[in-house]
């Protein structure tokens, strides 16, 4: 595989930490940096996509954004790890419930990703439907969950090529074999998860409920940036372990 010598989307000499956050909203990287890391510095802002390195409870932490779908995500979890070696990354986002089970505003940890897209035939070949988030991972954010007394939903999830609300998903989840039971839809984590399996680190998807297909109620923009400080708390206590 052929990559050049730095990286195009990421700034070359970046000062990128081991373990990175990783939200879809670069605003929402700017909000998680001003508010819960200590001396945050701004590394990184090719095409806006801004990247931040600081230290949370003394521990070098990078938050860096990563667009919206698979191949935005794609392109920057390559980089992260291809060029500044990352270890570990945790995706913080929102999502739609397609389960009762949560609710507007719950948090859910992704255990499995099912997906119909050809992101990873096209990446490396890889036929399957279903991409695993890392175990160890979710073993550390399940146990600081219950430290935080955070009420976690953890199971699969689905990643869709395109934006839910958008289209008549239903004939989408109405192709998922009935034996899996999706709690959320979103647009990214199935690519970050197979990027980050297959060059052999740590990754997994944490997301807030930001609207149901079983209600009415909707987070706004504003919320979506600003609300979700349980999730990201979550996320930073547990990537430091």
């Amino acid at each position: 595989m052929f990559v050049g010598e730095s990286p195009i989307h990421i700034e070359k000499d970046a000062d990128i930490a081991e373990l990175v956050l990783m939200p879809g909203d670069p605003l929402r990287a700017k909000y998680i940096a001003d508010n819960f890391l200590s001396d945050a510095v701004l590394v990184t802002n090719i095409r806006n996509m801004s990247g931040y390195t600081g230290t949370y409870k003394g521990v070098k932490v990078t938050v860096m954004a990563h667009g919206m779908g698979m191949p935005s995500a794609s392109i920057y979890v390559f980089e992260l790890i291809h060029f500044f070696h990352v270890k570990k990354i945790i995706r913080i986002g929102t999502c739609g419930a397609v389960s009762p089970k949560p609710k507007v505003g719950d948090v859910i940890l992704t255990k499995q990703i099912y997906s119909e897209s050809n992101f990873a035939y096209t990446y490396n070949d890889y036929i399957g439907n279903i991409v695993d988030a890392s175990k160890e991972l979710n073993k550390i954010i399940l146990s600081t969950a219950k430290e935080l007394n955070i009420d976690l939903h953890y199971g699969m999830t689905t990643t869709m090529d395109v934006f839910g609300p958008y289209i008549d998903y239903e004939r989408v989840l109405n192709r998922i074999p009935k034996e899996y039971e999706v709690l959320g839809e979103e647009m990214e984590g199935f690519g970050v998860c197979h990027v980050a399996n297959t060059m052999g680190i740590e990754a997994t998807t944490l997301m807030t409920v930001s609207d149901s297909k079983y209600s009415q109620e909707v987070l706004t923009p504003e919320e979506r940036q600003t609300k979700l400080n349980d999730m990201i708390k979550l996320g930073l206590e547990s990537i430091i372990k």
